[in-house]
């Protein structure tokens, strides 16, 4: 039948018109709702800035030889960035499944990469896009521009991706909602605050240094900060070989979730 029968696929080796209608879908998810997405995380993090600041940044001296400001701001950016890109792709499949209408997704023409791919552009374009805004932010605050711009496109690229996979991940585990805020609370949010975040690994023991080193999110965290400020506990190269891992981990994970269809089909 000239490749028109049931089950054989007929749009070449990638339904770029498919893909591109998911990918789609997921940006608009969040930017119609820009002020919930878009601006409540760019509020969030200058009242990060401002209560450090007045709570603890004129006692406290430089870090890493920058002023604690200038050392915390880079941070801020990251952790917004990751947790945005997570609840993008998380909630959506969450969403979906609760409603059941996570068939509507299942249904068309689309491999499980394809599927993928498109649920992380959601996830990566949304990290992208509190990251300028942030960093538009930034540079009115710190009053300087990006010591190296590239750095920062990298990770923040890498940190869509990879908390995007994850969340992809976690919405395919959780059944419900309360499933869901369990793993937002007890693993998402522990490794973004245990990362660097607010302190140089420097200043930890030996031992807690060690375990810092072994998460990813610390690497995001140090690279984002040597792309906004020029410094770093650890050389950015080896961050984005560290990070491009877990993060290819993880893709390979929730692709096999989604070609599997554990949890998504009865």
């Amino acid at each position: 039948m000239n490749g028109t029968e049931m089950g054989v696929r007929r749009f070449g080796w990638v339904n770029w018109l498919g893909l591109a209608t998911l990918a789609r879908r997921e940006i608009l998810r969040f930017s119609v709702v820009w002020t919930q997405t878009l601006l409540a995380p760019l509020v969030t993090a200058g009242l990060f800035l401002m209560i450090f600041t007045i709570a603890v940044g004129s006692r406290r001296g430089d870090v890493m030889g920058v002023p604690f400001l200038e050392f915390l701001a880079p941070g801020i950016l990251m952790m917004t960035v990751i947790q945005n890109s997570f609840a993008n792709t998380s909630s959506s499949i969450m969403i979906s499944k609760v409603q059941g209408n996570i068939v509507d997704t299942l249904m068309p023409p689309l491999s499980p990469l394809e599927l993928l791919i498109g649920y992380l552009a959601g996830g990566v374009v949304r990290g992208l896009a509190v990251a300028v805004a942030i960093l538009a932010g930034l540079v009115l605050v710190l009053g300087h521009g990006v010591a190296h711009p590239g750095w920062v496109f990298v990770f923040v690229l890498l940190g869509g991706a990879f908390l995007g996979a994850l969340g992809i991940m976690a919405g395919i585990i959780a059944g419900k909602f309360d499933q869901m805020a369990a793993i937002t609370n007890f693993i998402i949010t522990p490794l973004a605050f245990l990362s660097g975040t607010f302190y140089s690994v420097e200043a930890l023991p030996e031992g807690l240094a060690r375990v810092t080193h072994m998460n990813p999110i610390f690497y995001l965290i140090d690279g984002a900060r040597y792309g906004v400020i020029g410094v770093s506990d650890s050389a950015p190269g080896f961050g984005v070989l560290v990070v491009s891992g877990a993060t290819l981990v993880l893709c390979l994970l929730a692709w096999a979730m989604l070609k599997s269809g554990y949890r998504l089909k009865s």
